[in-house]
């Protein structure tokens, strides 16, 4: 089973109906269809969270938080995980990215999956890793 990690901006794209978002019903679909496994870091899910909290209210952010918790997307935390934390510090370190775009990318990496991503931050390390181009 193929492995996909959805960054920040995918998620955004769908909550607010941008024209990506139908690209990422479908991989959403799939997921609970079981073709492919979705994951999402705890760092991009937070990163979620505080676009909301700034641009809606707190109340809209914790809603956004029980609508991803109902989604067939793993979210992977840090915790102990030092392997994680060091390719994202790489990455930024070497790269004009976002720390938790970082984190997005490090997690592509280690799993060996597809990052989908219509960010175009991550040109930066489109060699690195696979990138599933959303528009």
């Amino acid at each position: 089973m193929a492995t996909k990690v959805l960054d920040s901006w995918a998620l955004i794209a769908f909550f607010e109906d941008e024209p990506a978002a139908e690209d990422v019903e479908k991989l959403l679909q799939q997921s609970a269809d079981g073709r492919h496994k979705l994951l999402l870091s705890a760092v991009n899910w937070g990163e979620v969270y505080y676009s909301t909290m700034r641009e809606v209210s707190q109340e809209a952010a914790e809603q956004k938080a029980r609508e991803i918790a109902s989604l067939p997307i793993d979210i992977i935390g840090v915790g102990d995980d030092l392997a994680l934390v060091r390719q994202a510090a790489i990455y930024k370190a070497t790269h004009k990215m976002s720390y938790a775009d970082c984190f997005a990318a490090a997690l592509a990496k280690l799993r060996n999956a597809e990052l989908v991503t219509g960010d175009p931050e991550f040109k930066e390390v489109e060699q690195a890793i696979k990138i599933q181009w959303l528009a």
